[in-house]
């Protein structure tokens, strides 16, 4: 399901279900120590996607430890995103050489909880949700967006450092043509976007589609 979103030279490799299919390393054994049995199945069982990733390009299984904010930390010359929801997990991983970065995001394709979409859309997003509900009546678009959002933040923090919040970034979304399960969206960045090379980036184009009762979305960023 991710890998239809992303270009040919990223592996993506997914996971239905969240059993523990590969143990971990002692170095990241240390942050799940005394999580929870859910928190500690998705964990292991997205580095375990990770590791697959990494073995199809070339690259010996490593440990892949938690950063700031959370962020993996990738070996030299890799970089990657993960997510995992209820039942799913998926990890995509490319060669730094090939993109500048990318984000992945995979959601249950149901409706947000009460008050987050007033929290995390923009006005003029939400006026758009309201336009594509009423084209496309059985999409989730406040859950896309929210999905959205997290995969261009994702995509935005291996090149800033920084936080993105979700009223930072103007999301476009829409369908394809005669196929309401899948589409691009735009995410116009409100503030001072990444410096790569001599260019400064101003937005994000990303992916998406629906299925299997989940919505997943993909960000990807070329070099210059």
């Amino acid at each position: 399901m991710i890998e239809e979103l992303l270009p040919g030279t990223v592996v993506a490799v997914e996971a239905h279900g969240t059993g523990e299919t590969a143990p971990l390393f002692p170095e990241e054994e240390v942050f799940v120590a005394r999580a929870v049995a859910k928190r500690r199945r998705e964990f292991t069982t997205v580095r375990a996607c990770a590791r697959r990733a990494m073995e199809k390009l070339g690259v010996p299984p490593q440990a892949i430890l938690p950063g700031e904010r959370g962020a993996p930390r990738w070996p030299d010359g890799l970089l990657g995103s993960m997510t995992h929801c209820d039942g799913y997990c998926a990890a995509a991983l490319v060669r730094a050489t090939d993109l500048a970065s990318l984000g992945i995001d995979a959601e249950q394709h149901a409706p947000l909880p009460d008050g987050v979409l007033d929290a995390v859309a923009l006005p003029a997003e939400r006026e758009r949700l309201r336009r594509l509900a009423t084209a496309l009546p059985g999409l989730r678009g406040d859950r896309l967006l929210f999905s959205a959002k997290e995969s261009v933040y994702k995509a935005w923090y291996p090149l800033t450092g920084r936080w993105l919040d979700f009223s930072e970034a103007d999301i476009d979304i829409t369908a394809e043509p005669g196929d309401p399960a899948r589409g691009a969206f735009r995410a116009e960045l409100l503030v001072p976007g990444p410096l790569l090379g001599d260019r400064r980036v101003g937005h994000f184009e990303g992916r998406w589609t629906v299925r299997r009762g989940l919505v997943a979305t993909a960000v990807t960023v070329p070099h210059p």
